[in-house]
Parts: C-alpha cells; structure tokens; sequence
C-alpha cells in the first residue's frame, strides 16, 4: 500500500522495534530519529517491555496524503475561502445597507410629496347647500319627474288607450325624467350637511354619508332599467317602471320646505291636503277601471259599462266616469251600484275604509288650520271682552268706554296687537338684537343727544324702546309731571298745546322726539327732571318710549358715554338758558355733602369692623396664653414624676 516505503527487517532496541527504511534521507529519516527518541523516553512496563503506542503517530509522513506541502496549500486555500466569504458578506452588508438608504430617500420623497399634497390647497369641488335658494329649486325641478310618474304611470298602465296613442310622447318623457334621476342622483353625492355647525365639503365624505342612507337604496332601485322588459314584451306595459314611484322623497321634502318658507302655511297645509286627497281619488278611479277590465266591461252592474257603446267607449268618459265614481265612495256619500262578485265586495270595503279615514283627517286637518288662523282674532277678542267686564264691572263711564274699545279696534285693523317680545322670546339674544337694530336703530339716532354715542350703547338702547298707541286726544305728558320717558314718534302727529288743551303751538311729525333733557337729570336744569309743556295726540299715534330706568342701566356699562350725554344735555339747556349756575351750585354742594355723609357713614361702619376684629384677636389671644400655660404645667408635672 505505501510504495514509497521500503520497510526492512524490525531493530529491537530496547525491547522496541523500529522500522527500518531502505531511503537515507528525506522525511522518514527524521520520522525515525523521532521514534527513536520517544522510544527511549518511554517509560518501561512491568514486564521490561517498552510501552508499545506510538506517540508520534501524527507525525506520519506518507507522500500520498500526509505531506507538508499538502497542508500548507489546503490553509491557503482555506485563507483564500475565507477572504471571499468575507469579500461576499462585505457586499452583501454593502448591498444591504444601500438598500436601506434607498429606503430612507424613498421615504423623503413621500414626505415631500406629501407636504406638497398638503401645501398644495384643496381643488374646488361643486357642492350643493342644502340651505340656498340653488337647493330649492333643484327641488322643485326633481320633483315635476316624479310627480308625472306618479299621477301617469297608473293611468297609463290602466287606461290603455291613453297609453297607445301617445307611444312617442311618453317614451320623450319617460326618459327625460331618468335623465334627471341620474342628475339627481349625483346632486345627492354633492350635497352638504352640517357637521358641529360647519357645511362638510369633502366630496368623499359627502359620498360616503349618502351611500349609508336608505335613501341611497332607493335611487338605485328607482333607477334599475326595468324598461328592457320592453325588449321581449312590447312598449305598452308602463307598469314595469312602477320602481320610479321610489323617488317620491323628493316630492315631501319640497312640501315640507315649501312650508316653512312660505308667510301663508296654513293656506299651503289646505292645499296640500287637498293635493293628496286627488291623489288618492285618482288612484283609485284608475283601481276601478283596471279591476273593471279584469272582470269584464259590462259584465254586471258595478264594474264599468261596455266599452262597444260610443257613449262609454271615449277616454275622456272612462277616466271621468270612474273619477266620479272614485269620489263617491271615497267620502261615503254613497249612492253607487252595489257590488256583485266577492272581488268586488272586497274591493268596495277597502275604499270605505280608506274613505272614513280621508274624512276624518280632512276634518281634523282643516279644524286645526281653522283653529291656528283665527287664534290671533281669538286671543284679540278675549282681550276685549275681559276689558269689557272690567269696566261694566267698575261702573266706568260710557264715553271712556267707547275709547277704549276704539282703541283696541285700531289696534286690530292696523295689525298692531302683536307683544313684540312675547314674538321674539324664543330667538336668541343676538338675533333679537339685529332685529331690534334693523327696526329701531335709525329711528333712535334721529335723536341729537344719541347722534355719537357708541354702537354698543345704541344695541342696548335699541332693545329697550317700547311701542306706545295713543288715541286722539290723549296727553302724552303735561307740563310739570315728572320725567320718567323720553318719546320718539314713528307714526302719528303730536301737538304741543296750552293749558286749556286746545291752542297748538307746535305740531310734532314722524321722527320728531322730546323729554330726553328730563330723563338725564342735569344738575342746574330750571325745570329738574318736570314736564315743561303739554303734549296731546291729534289723531292716533305710535310711539316708541324710553325709560329713565333702561337708560341709566345701560350707562352703568358706559361711564364715558353717561358723562357725554350729560355734557350734550347741558350745552343744550345753555342754549336754551334754562341753566340756573346757583341751582347747579347748590346741587354741587348737596351731592358733595350727600358724599361725606356716605363716606362718614362708611367709615363708622368700618370702626364696628375694626372693633369687632380687634376684641376676636384679644379674646383668641387669651385662649392661646392659657393653652401655653396648661402645657407648661403638664410638662413640668412629666419631669417631676421622672
């Protein structure tokens, strides 16, 4: 097996045996001095024997597969191995980490995408407001549609002559009401709601919100294409779009907004109860005819005469003919040919039904609508009566009598019986006050002294005047009463009069005011805060009257704009000379003495306080000493005992 080995015979030396080998030199030379010392190293075993293992064993030198060369090549090669694992690990980390930075600049230019997208504004998208004028014509548009379905397509599903000799008419209309469908369809993707009070605008949103609702569900069954039955069974079977009858939402929505934008609802509550009743009535006429073809025309005496008879046989006599009928049963007024076959019964029975409950909402409907349009009138005429018994009670005189009840009849033909603030009690504040502005603002800055007050001021003004009516010859003030109001007249004429209340100095018109000096209070007025002249109403006259009370409270939130009234009020009287400097001064010196007294006043009260508060200390004080005394004595009680 080992060719390049020639082994000669074994050499004992001690007690070993040692190869002998016919090559002189090279590696097997060296592998015996080897052996050769080990051996003699070896220790000996008990028989005198040399330990027979070879210890250098791995020191075999065959050529074929032990060499030195061999190994030295083998750990190059595998150094080599190794560099390029390492080589192919480095690339792969290279790699990996060029993908994560391919990564990363992905990832920044989403972010900037997306900041563009959201510095980029929003594309203006057509939304319907469901508040605008826009909406309620949209309304009124849709629903002419779905009203001629609803009136025609059971009549011409009925009356087949109606349906046969328009084919072309209908087919026109028929699809120009889906068209609109679509149209409408798509407005309801884009029509706006509110969310937390702001209008929703986000086309998505809007789409999403209608395609939850059932109504979504019915669009789209109203606008399956049943007409493609038409295809295999003909043209003149209109009963197949029965499913457009689903829009019929539309129709209600606009009643109910026309409603509450009209100034007449209970005329349109009439009309629209009126509206449903025909519809009813028609629908049934076209019942009648449909079940008097199934049966037979003239097959007995209730169902619809024979048609072969030129008297019957036109449409305009069939429809009217069974509209008339339709009518009577409807309000079971009668006197209509019994039925005769069970169908017919039953049918009859139905519409008696129906009837007795069209009567019954009829007349409550239109009681109620009666009962809310006379309520005003009503409520007017309780007014009255009661003043009545109060004065016939109070044995008041008849002349005063017949003024008062003139009074309130003006009040109810010029439509002024209305309690502005019982109106307007449910608005809220700020509404009430724009309405105040938009009715009183002008009038009140007709008056010099509130010409340049703050707009604020005016606002709380505004909402303070109270409308006053005086009849003929009623005084609005006489000369010395004391001044509590101040007047502005919006309708009427007023005369300044003399004492015996029939001279007229002046004559008061529309925008006219007076009594605004004696409601201010100016120190030093002639006149104090005392009517100086007699005021009397020549025909009937509307005022707006304004308290002392209101005005001064609402200057207690304008301190600057009090002072300037004041001032305004005073250059006026100057003017006037109706200015007494002495009055002034003595009024100076009243509200100065006015003020010590207060302030004496103030004080006294504060030295009770003060006296009060300094016997509470004296008297906690005490308590504070005798609890530090009781310690003291327990702590030296403690130290005693120990």
């Amino acid at each position: 097996m080992h060719s390049a080995l020639a082994w000669g015979p074994w050499r004992h030396s001690e007690g070993r045996v040692a190869p002998a080998d016919s090559t002189a030199g090279g590696p097997h030379a060296e592998f015996r001095r080897a052996w050769r010392s080990e051996s003699s190293a070896a220790p000996r075993n008990a028989d005198g024997r040399g330990d027979s293992r070879w210890p250098l064993a791995v020191l075999n030198m065959n050529n074929c597969n032990n060499t030195d060369d061999k190994k030295d090549e083998k750990k190059g090669d595998d150094k080599k191995e190794e560099k390029k694992e390492e080589k192919k690990e480095e690339k792969k980390e290279e790699k990996k980490e060029e993908k994560k930075e391919e990564k990363k600049d992905e990832k920044k230019k989403d972010e900037k995408k997306d900041d563009k997208k959201k510095e980029e504004p929003p594309k203006a998208v057509w939304i319907m407001d469901p508040a605008t004028d826009t909406y309620y014509n949209w309304l009124f548009t849709i629903s002419v549609p779905v009203f001629y379905n609803l009136m025609l397509l059971v009549a011409r599903s009925c009356f087949n002559e109606l349906q046969m000799n328009n084919v072309t008419l209908w087919l026109v209309l028929d699809y120009s009401s889906d068209a609109l469908y679509w149209l409408d369809t798509f407005v309801r993707t884009r029509t706006g709601f509110l969310e937390q009070g702001l209008l929703v605008k986000d086309s998505k949103v809007l789409k999403d919100n209608y395609v939850k609702t059932l109504q979504f569900k019915l669009d789209v069954l109203s606008m399956l294409p049943t007409d493609l039955v038409f295809l295999k069974i003909g043209l003149h079977n209109p009963e197949w779009r029965f499913n457009r009858l689903l829009k019929l939402g539309r129709l209600f929505e606009l009643f109910d907004r026309t409603e509450t934008r009209t100034n007449f609802p209970n005329i349109f509550r009439i009309g629209n109860l009126v509206l449903y009743i025909i519809i009813i009535i028609h629908w049934n006429a076209c019942l009648y005819f449909a079940i008097s073809k199934t049966l037979g025309f003239g097959s007995d005496t209730w169902v619809y005469p024979d048609i072969n008879k030129p008297e019957f046989g036109r449409l305009t006599r069939q429809y009217v003919y069974c509209l008339y009928w339709s009518t009577l049963t409807l309000t079971t007024i009668g006197e209509t040919p019994p039925p005769v076959q069970d169908v017919e019964y039953l049918f009859v029975v139905i519409d008696f039904l129906t009837g007795v409950l069209i009567f019954a909402t009829i007349v409550g409907n239109v009681g109620a609508m009666i009962s809310n349009m006379n309520a005003a009138r009503a409520e007017f005429q309780a007014k009255i009566d009661s003043i009545k018994q109060y004065m016939e009670f109070r044995k008041v005189t008849k002349d005063l009598e017949i003024r008062v009840v003139k009074w309130f009849d003006y009040l109810w033909t010029e439509q002024k019986t209305c309690d502005e603030k019982q109106v307007l009690r449910n608005l809220p504040d700020k509404l009430k006050a724009e309405i105040a502005i938009n009715v009183h603002l002008e009038t009140l800055k007709k008056v010099r002294i509130f010409q340049d007050c703050e707009a604020g001021l005016l606002v709380e003004l505004v909402l303070k005047l109270q409308p006053q009516v005086f009849s003929p010859g009623d005084y609005v003030c006489k000369k010395g009463d004391i001044g509590r109001e101040m007047y502005i007249i919006k309708e009427g004429k007023l005369a300044v009069v003399a004492d015996d209340g029939v001279t007229q100095f002046v004559v008061l018109g529309d925008g006219a005011y007076f009594g605004e000096i004696s409601i201010l209070g100016i120190k030093g007025s002639k006149a104090g805060n005392r009517r100086t002249a007699n005021i009397r109403s020549v025909g009937y006259s509307d005022l707006f009257a304004l308290s002392k009370d209101d005005l001064m409270e609402a200057l207690t939130e304008y301190p600057d704009a009090k002072h300037a009234l004041e001032e305004k009020g005073r250059s006026i009287l100057m003017k006037d000379n109706l200015i007494d400097e002495n009055l002034m001064a003595a009024s100076d010196a009243k509200e100065l003495e006015d003020k010590v007294c207060r302030f004496e006043a103030n004080l006294e009260v504060m030295n009770v306080k003060f006296r009060k508060m300094a016997a509470h200390y004296e008297s906690y004080e005490r308590k504070l000493k005798q609890r530090l005394a009781n310690m003291e004595n327990q702590v030296r009680t403690l130290r005693a005992d120990e």
